[in-house]
């Protein structure tokens, strides 16, 4: 497959494992990814993951702000195929009509399940048992083209969207290059998507992170779970924000719902629905993440027990 001219469309740490694959296995002639931004406190203006692997290997690099008004270099490319991994962007029907061997996507989800930009956070935070990688065409809809191979993985009770996130960044770097064969020999797949079946995984806002103890324990926990090691989810305690990374809970009878109820040596018992919640790993304001053993070291504890949890 050295000879398959490829433009490839991406841009986080997702995307990386791809187009390492790709790299190796094709001839990637264009990276095409989201606009440098700034970042941080003092605003330092960064270079996206996908854009320093293409600058290695002295790969062109496109970073249109708009793809559906800036893609003539892609079309100039005249590539074989377009591969895109979490791009950013929707990408024009030009483009999609472009190469012979089609636009191809890989998406970190079992397809219909999970649609849009947060695919890895709601499989966790929305409770699934399983998710995956799929492969797909590229349509003008949100992920709903045809699917072309998938693979399942079961989540575990200890995985965070850290580890879901790597786990299946690998997984779609494996199935991508097991399955372009199949693509060029036009001997793959093409099942259509069943709408019946279609959920959403909108990108992750700001006041979603926020954590609500009128809930039940599983749900704040698959939130917690499905929130590290970002954005975080977090809490109000004492008039300050606290983010949350680690957590148990343990079901019973609770009075008193979004109350510092039990303090351990080292956990932070808040009574949830139908049980309590014990943090186990924080990051109050202002300060680095600690264990929540640390952190009652170096307070007054009785303070904190009966505090309201915001």
């Amino acid at each position: 497959m050295k000879d398959l001219k490829v433009v490839f469309m991406g841009t986080p740490d997702f995307s990386v494992p791809v187009l390492n694959t790709l790299i190796e296995n094709t001839n990637v002639s264009l990276v095409v990814c989201q606009p440098d931004k700034l970042v941080g406190r003092k605003q330092t203006l960064m270079a996206p993951p996908i854009k320093k692997v293409a600058l290695e290997h002295n790969i062109k690099v496109f970073q249109p702000v708009k793809i559906k008004e800036d893609y003539e270099e892609i079309i100039n490319e005249q590539p074989d195929i377009i591969i895109t991994c979490a791009y950013g962007q929707i990408i024009p029907k030009k483009l999609l009509d472009l190469p012979g061997y089609g636009c191809i996507n890989v998406h970190a989800s079992l397809l219909p399940k999970l649609r849009g930009g947060a695919p890895i956070h709601h499989a966790l935070i929305d409770g699934y048992e399983k998710t995956g990688i799929t492969i797909m065409y590229m349509a003008e809809g949100m992920d709903d083209g045809d699917i072309i191979a998938q693979e399942e993985y079961v989540i575990k009770k200890e995985d965070n969207v850290g580890i879901l996130h790597d786990t299946l960044a690998k997984m779609g770097a494996k199935l991508l290059i097991e399955t372009l064969p199949m693509i060029i020999q036009g001997t793959n797949k093409r099942v259509k998507q069943n709408p019946k079946e279609v959920t959403f995984a909108y990108n992750i806002k700001r006041d979603e992170e926020h954590l609500d103890f009128h809930d039940s324990c599983q749900n704040i926990y698959n939130k917690v779970r499905g929130l590290n090691p970002w954005p975080l989810a977090n809490i109000i305690l004492d008039g300050k924000e606290v983010k949350v990374l680690e957590c148990e809970y343990k079901l019973q009878q609770t009075h008193n719902i979004a109350q510092v109820c039990e303090l351990t040596k080292d956990a932070i018992g808040i009574s949830a629905q139908d049980g309590i919640i014990y943090l186990k790993t924080i990051k109050p304001f202002s300060k680095k993440i600690m264990t929540v053993k640390d952190y009652l070291n170096g307070i007054k504890k009785d303070e904190l027990l009966n505090k309201e949890v915001k």
